[in-house]
């Protein structure tokens, strides 16, 4: 089997998009239980956020005008009408000339229009001398500047953080539709690879330390996985077990045998899954070039270098990329990246994206990626890595102090 034509990055994240379909089976979850789930559908806001006009600071409501004109040296002077007290609707009202003290939160009085801090103003027995003029509506949130009535919370696709729960807290919504969680199939292959409990390896054994780093990375993206074990270069049990594990699961991994040697059964095996079987096989991409991608009856496969540094750097690349598609997930561009100035000069080739491992650290307020050189097999490259630096494949390599995009390991 040789390679088919290489892909370039651009093209395998297009191939992607374009052959990968998300999954259609969607549950109810209780919003508590919803942590990093995909909303199935949107969700539309069914009242204000907040439902009434409140104070952002402690201070006094007042009507703005009424403060015009007030400095440090000629303080204004108004009268101390009452309190709001938090969780009840206050019954003063703010006229001209008057002022009611207001806690953060606090539900404005009528009459009011905006709050003066009340590190900005005095209350001397009932009369408050202010030292601050204030405009119309400062240091107030309207009733549904947040969130309005009718307006599309979130839209189907997203991400359920920390952050969207709150949202939907806000507004009294217990349960939410999501797609359901993934379950992916991993499994390793060669006459080498021996379990990584293996006490002690007899020469030529390697243990299986991308069951580990792989399954973590897919964890990390709320998924689960099922563990194949290992099978031996041999084409009809490597079948077998494939073809098993994919039964069992939404996407199936296959690590190791996707380069060209005499024993590479990978891609023989991913074309008997089921069709249209492999749509790339090679990406011009150091390291990781023998990478395999395929859907096989509406399943994603996923065909990985055996070299663990390669493994994860691809899996993170576009196994990822997979993932969310399948999980329902709107897609991102490219994957999140901060820019550091590189230490050394790199050369690189024209026509290849490169991924380098990097070291970043924060030096005189700027942060800096310092390339941890080895080759792609050395795991202790992994260890000590905290992400890879990206080389397009436009350019012939980056030059000392240059800021280069870095994607950070999580």
């Amino acid at each position: 089997m040789q390679f088919f034509k290489v892909k370039t990055v651009e093209e395998t994240f297009a191939l992607i998009e374009e052959n990968i379909p998300a999954i259609e089976q969607t549950v109810v979850r209780e919003l508590g239980d919803a942590l990093n789930h995909i909303l199935a559908a949107s969700l539309v806001a069914k009242e204000n956020v907040p439902s009434f006009d409140r104070s952002t600071v402690d201070g006094y409501a007042v009507r703005a005008k009424d403060t015009y004109g007030s400095s440090e040296s000629m303080p204004g002077f108004l009268n101390v009408a009452g309190e709001v007290k938090m969780g009840e609707v206050p019954t003063a009202v703010v006229g001209h000339g008057t002022a009611v003290y207001v806690p953060t939160g606090g539900m404005m009085p009528k009459g009011s229009d905006s709050v003066i801090m009340i590190e900005h103003c005095e209350d001397v027995d009932g009369l408050l001398n202010t030292y601050k003029q204030i405009a119309p509506g400062e240091n107030v949130i309207r009733a549904g500047e947040d969130i309005k009535t009718g307006e599309i919370l979130l839209e189907a696709g997203t991400k359920l953080r920390p952050q969207e729960l709150g949202a939907l807290a806000s507004l009294g919504i217990a349960q939410v539709p999501v797609f359901r969680k993934l379950k992916v199939g991993y499994l390793s292959s060669g006459d080498e690879i021996v379990p990584y409990q293996t006490p002690a390896l007899v020469e030529g054994q390697i243990r299986d330390i991308n069951y580990l780093t792989i399954a973590g990375l897919a964890n990390e993206w709320n998924v689960d996985v099922v563990y194949g074990g290992i099978v031996r270069d041999d084409f009809e049990e490597f079948r077998e077990r494939a073809r098993e594990l994919y039964e069992q699961v939404d996407c199936l991994i296959l690590s190791g045998g996707s380069s060209v040697g005499a024993k590479d059964y990978t891609t023989d095996v991913i074309q008997s899954l089921g069709d249209p079987g492999v749509f790339v096989h090679g990406i011009s991409i150091k390291p990781g070039k023998p990478t395999i991608l395929a859907m096989a009856n509406g399943k994603p496969v996923i065909g990985l270098p055996g070299h663990p540094a390669s493994a994860m750097i691809i899996f993170k690349l576009f196994g990822e990329r997979i993932l969310r598609k399948l999980k329902g997930e709107k897609p991102l561009r490219k994957p999140e990246r901060i820019f550091a100035k590189i230490t050394k000069n790199i050369p690189s080739s024209m026509g290849r994206a490169d991924y380098i491992r990097v070291r970043i650290f924060e030096k005189e307020g700027e942060w800096w990626a310092e390339p941890i050189i080895g080759k792609s097999g050395l795991i202790t490259t992994l260890v000590k890595s905290d992400g890879i630096v990206e080389i397009s494949s436009e350019k012939e390599g980056v030059s000392q102090g240059e800021y280069v995009p870095v994607i950070p390991s999580r």
